[in-house]
This record gives C-alpha cells, structure tokens and sequence, in this order.
C-alpha cells in the first residue's frame, strides 16, 4: 500500500505540476482555466434555470476574478520593463513599436486593474460612475495590448516566412554550408511555432476586452469557453518552459 502511495505522490506527472503550481504565472493561469470554467458553467445553469447552482459557480468565478486581481499587484512595472527593453533592443522597426505599444498597453491595464481591486475591497471608495470608468479603461488598455499583441505576430510571422524562403532557395543554388542552414531553419520554425501560439491566444481573447467595453455581445457562455482555451493554451507553454529546466 505505501508502495502504490510512493509511487503516486513521487510521480514524474505530479512534480511537474508542483513545479509549475510553484510559479506564479502557473497558479495565476490554473485560476484563470477554473475562473472562466465557472464562467461558461454558471451561464449555463442559469439559462437552463439552475440559479441555486449557478449561483455557486458565479461566486467561484467572482472570488478568483479577485485573487487573480491581487497576484497582480506589482505587474504593470513588470511591462514597463519589458517596454524599456524592447525600445533599446534592436530589431525590426514596425516590429520593435508594436511590441512597446502592446507592453504599455498592458501596463495601463493592470495599473487600472489594481485601482478596481482596491475598490472592489473597499480600500478606495469610488463613486459607481468611477468605477465604471476605471473598469472600462482597464478594457480599452486590455484591447489595445491584444490588438498590438496580434499586429505584432502578423508582422513577425510575414518576416519569419520570408526568412525561411531565401534559406530553402538558397539551399537549391548553394549547397554547402547545409548543415548551418538547418540550424537557422529549425530556429526560425520554433519561433514561428511560438509565434503563431500566441496568435491563436490573441485571437480568442480579444473578445473579452471587446464585450466588456460594448464593442460586440457576446455571452457570458461564449467568453467562458474562449477564456478556457486560452488559460490551458498558455498554462501548456508555462508547463513547456518550467519543465524544461
């Protein structure tokens, strides 16, 4: 019996999750698969006329919407960071200003995201037309970065394909240095693959910032199931770079 114990506790599968559950974009991304989860589950039960049940999972949803809220403090300087750095990094130029602009786009969001959390827990006290407003903001910044986020793959996507053209041509003309070449091949379709991973993000995620601002209507069915896929779609990168260590 402790042996099957042993064995279960001690599995390779379980350490892995230990060791992304240890990070704080791994917890904060499993919170977010379960958040709109709930989400999707309570519209569902609701429009089926469950509200007892569907009341539970709206309160699941609403406290890690706030837990999540919380585990963000301190990001938006995180973005700042990174918008500095891709600003004195050299690169492509439409390239190099869309990755600032989607950067500072997320830093607006999540600094207007701290200010909703400390009203949803009453540090501030705003009036519900501020609130309003600062909720909305955090969207309007939210779907700028989404925005930017998708320019920028299409744009680093367009010149990926290009660079693997002129290599496979001039692979026809040239036939030495092969060896070199394929390295710079396989290098380039690993960033195309994570490239078009964070594509596929953008595209289901821009909905929800859109909803929110009154941009489209979808339901809250809909946002749930898009916010799943791109929770287990990122979660799955988090588990790649954590257990490639």
């Amino acid at each position: 019996m402790s042996t099957v114990a042993s064995q279960l506790i001690l599995h390779p599968f379980v350490s892995q999750t230990l060791k992304v559950l240890g990070t704080t974009l791994g917890r904060d991304k499993i919170y977010r698969a379960v958040q709109y989860f709930s989400r999707f589950l309570a519209w569902h039960l609701l429009s089926r006329g469950y509200k007892i049940e569907a009341a539970r999972w709206n309160a699941l949803k609403s406290h890690l919407t706030l837990a999540r809220k919380l585990m963000r403090i301190g990001k938006p300087l995180e973005h700042l960071q990174a918008a500095l750095r891709a600003a004195q990094s050299p690169g492509e130029v439409a390239e190099q200003i869309t990755t600032i602009c989607r950067q500072l786009g997320y830093f607006g969001y999540l600094s207007y995201d701290m200010l909703v959390w400390a009203n949803t827990v009453k540090f501030f006290n705003f009036k519900p037309s501020t609130a309003q407003k600062v909720s909305k903001n955090a969207n309007r910044f939210w779907l700028a970065a989404v925005l930017f986020s998708i320019t920028h793959g299409l744009l680093k996507a367009g010149r990926l394909a290009n660079e693997v053209g002129k290599l496979r041509s001039a692979q026809l003309t040239d036939k030495g240095g092969d060896a070199d070449r394929e390295l710079k091949l396989n290098a380039i379709q690993k960033a195309r693959e994570v490239t078009r991973h964070q594509f596929i993000i953008d595209l289901f995620d821009v909905w929800i910032p859109a909803t929110n601002i009154g941009l489209v209507n979808l339901n809250d069915g809909v946002l749930g199931i898009f916010g799943l896929i791109t929770s287990l779609l990122a979660l799955q990168s988090q588990w790649i770079a954590v257990n490639r260590k």
